[in-house]
């Protein structure tokens, strides 16, 4: 068996579950944020991911993203049901992992992956669609990006950067959360009644765990535990700072006070902003960008109310726009000082990079919505959607789980 480094390969065993655990983390901000009535449909929605995306993963995904590329597209179906991958390894010969331990790891990133998208399905959806549909773009939509981006595709040809998934994670989730929301329609009482979250407690509680787990999900992608994790680990934690800053001042200069929710979801914002960049940027460039993308997903969540969808906990504000922002400013402040793999921004001599970044960006933004807005008409045409009023009005958790939150 060819040798592996074991340092390395413990990091990324545990980056692994890091990053696994962000999915219970961001059940619990979603549900913080939804009604008391609709608590476990929230929960369930990116609970239930982890054991489908895993099985779809391990059949299908992980060829279509990392198989042999076909015409810069799409991958090879060498690997499915993840025929050959034990006993082989991953990356650089003096830091080479198991390839089992890198699929898993990918494997997390396409579960949490389906589970932002549900932030736009809340209250509204029929879980049995929401089973399909989340089957279906893991394979259609997620899959063929990572393969564009990671896998050999034509993105990565180009030479675009994402370190850790600004645009196969954030900018694709928010785009198909976009399609989602105009195919699904607004909530009943949305624009006339508040709809307020239940818990904002355990929202902060989901946003410490996912701060938490995004170590696993930007250091990790280093792929191995030498400097450039190190690097990256940095970057993760100061930008999630500044954003949480920026966010809160912004309140406080437009509302006079600055939110709990407001400190969780500015967090959340810079944590998403850095997320292509951290391993090609150093720390100071990381505290301009956390801050630059806390107070434009902060003014970004007015985008709903301005457009007139209804993306119930702001998927679109702060992960299309923060992903947006983040992989632009990768453009500007990226530096092969931080990583020789990378490439040089604007402001290391090559303006090259920002337009390459641009083209990542607007490329994910039209697959993703595209066919995304596409399996959702299949769906509703099909099984439908949306859930009747009688049963929006008494709360997902009885009528599609049997099952309530709490017991008063």
């Amino acid at each position: 068996m060819p040798h592996v480094d074991t340092g390395s390969t413990a990091w990324m065993l545990v980056s692994a579950a890091l990053v696994l655990f962000m999915t219970p983390g961001l059940a619990l901000f979603y549900a913080g944020m939804v009604r008391r009535k609709n608590v476990l449909s929230s929960t369930m929605h990116s609970f239930f991911a982890m054991g489908l995306v895993s099985i779809i993963w391990a059949i299908i995904g992980y060829t279509l993203a990392f198989g042999p590329d076909k015409g810069g597209l799409i991958g090879g179906l060498n690997f499915a049901g993840l025929s050959g991958v034990l006993g082989s390894v991953t990356g650089a010969k003096d830091a080479a992992i198991p390839t089992s331990v890198f699929v898993m790891y990918q494997g997390m990133f396409a579960i949490i992956t389906v589970g932002l998208i549900t932030g736009a399905i809340a209250e509204r959806m029929k879980f049995k669609a929401y089973v399909v549909f989340t089957a279906l773009w893991a394979v259609l939509v997620y899959s063929p990006l990572a393969h564009w981006v990671w896998g050999g595709g034509w993105l990565m040809q180009l030479g675009a950067l994402d370190f850790a998934g600004g645009t196969v994670v954030h900018v694709a989730s928010a785009s198909a959360a976009l399609a989602c929301a105009l195919a699904l329609g607004k909530r009943t009482g949305y624009g006339s009644e508040e709809l307020r979250p239940h818990n904002i407690p355990m929202s902060v509680l989901g946003a410490g765990i996912l701060w938490f787990g995004w170590f696993g999900f930007n250091a990790g992608s280093a792929l191995g535990s030498g400097h450039l994790a190190g690097s990256a680990f940095l970057a993760t934690h100061l930008s999630a700072a500044a954003g949480l800053l920026a966010w809160n001042l912004a309140e406080v200069l437009t509302d006079g006070r600055p939110t709990v929710l407001g400190a969780a979801s500015g967090a959340v914002a810079g944590l998403v902003g850095i997320t292509p960049a951290a391993g090609f940027v150093g720390p100071m460039p990381a505290l301009v960008i956390g801050a630059v993308v806390g107070i434009a997903c902060y003014f970004g969540l007015r985008l709903k109310s301005r457009f007139g969808f209804d993306d119930a906990l702001d998927v679109v504000g702060v992960h299309g726009v923060g992903g947006t922002v983040g992989a632009l400013l990768t453009g500007v402040f990226a530096s092969t000082a931080i990583n020789a793999a990378g490439a040089n921004g604007l402001l290391a001599g090559d303006p090259s990079l920002l337009w390459k970044q641009a083209v990542g960006v607007l490329a994910t933004i039209a697959f993703s919505f595209s066919v995304s807005f596409i399996i959702l008409k299949l769906l509703d045409a099909t099984m439908g959607l949306r859930v009747s009023e009688d049963v929006e009005a008494a709360g997902l958790d009885i009528s599609e789980h049997a099952e309530t939150g709490y017991e008063f």
